[in-house]
């Protein structure tokens, strides 16, 4: 089920960098969420392994079972939304899984992937939603109930941790250029792909031709890719003038939710839907 990957040279940097002794591996199938006996299988090429688990009065009553069972102790790798890579550290070391549905993508790309995991990965931060958002989670399902159905809480939900996960990771791709011109280049070329998406999202939403969780999973994306105005870094922007996220997004693209994290995002939310009303 899995490979070792061999690791270009700038990500064999930005491992040592950020994330030390983690192991990158090719998988054979493609998944949203790893079958448990293939999860358990990482125990064969990692030290140990400790399953994650969340109360169950985090969530509400009508979640999906996915969520039920990411929350449960059972060990639970990748989730729907994840797309090409995928990363845990339930194990030890932390695990980086690259599925072969980019097979065929450019390797630029897909070396992006895996920089932008060895990234998170260092962070120390929770590797789902759910451990974001802990008890509050429930209260983000409150501010949209009538507006989105408990797929679309889940779809939201993810957004906004990748969104949140864009603020703490972006500096240190703007800061590539020098050291990592290839994968920075890659950054920069993903972000321009995703304006012209943009442009037009706020009235898409507003015609109903986009339903919310997509055009907040877009938006979200588009943090990762432009850095705050304000920064004194000085490769502070993709490219002139940076990107603008539409409204309601671009209350998201702020320090405060750099720092105060699930309570602004769950005050975004309730804020956002009450106009919507």
């Amino acid at each position: 089920m899995f490979s070792e990957r061999d690791l270009s040279a700038a990500l064999e940097a930005v491992r040592d960098e950020h994330a030390p002794g983690a192991v990158v591996l090719d998988c054979a199938r493609d998944f949203e969420t790893l079958p448990s006996a293939q999860a358990e299988d990482l125990a064969l090429l990692t030290d140990s392994f400790e399953p994650r688990s969340y109360p169950e009065e985090w969530l509400p009553a009508d979640t999906p079972e996915i969520l039920r069972r990411y929350a449960s102790d059972d060990l639970t790798v990748g989730a729907p939304g994840d797309g090409g890579v995928a990363w845990t550290h339930q194990t030890q070391p932390p695990v980086v899984l690259v599925k072969p549905r980019l097979e065929g993508s450019p390797d630029a790309f897909v070396d992006l992937l895996v920089a932008e995991a060895l990234v998170e990965v260092g962070l120390d931060v929770p590797e789902h939603f759910l451990g974001f958002f802990g008890e509050r989670y429930r209260d983000l399902a409150t501010a949209v109930e009538g507006r989105l159905d408990p797929t679309g809480t889940y779809q939201l939900a993810a957004a906004l941790y990748d969104a949140y996960l864009g603020l703490h990771t972006r500096e240190i791709f703007a800061d590539w250029e020098e050291t990592h011109p290839d994968l920075f280049d890659a950054w920069v070329d993903a972000g321009e792909r995703l304006e012209p998406r943009l442009a037009d999202l706020s009235a898409d939403l507003a015609r109903g031709r986009t339903d919310f969780g997509d055009a907040a999973e877009l938006a979200c994306a588009a943090v990762k890719h432009t850095v705050d105005r304000s920064s004194t870094s000085p490769h502070s922007q993709t490219r002139a003038g940076g990107t603008e996220l539409p409204t309601p997004f671009g209350a998201l693209d702020t320090e405060a939710y750099r720092e105060y994290g699930a309570e602004y995002a769950v005050q975004w939310a309730e804020k956002t839907f009450e106009r919507l009303d």
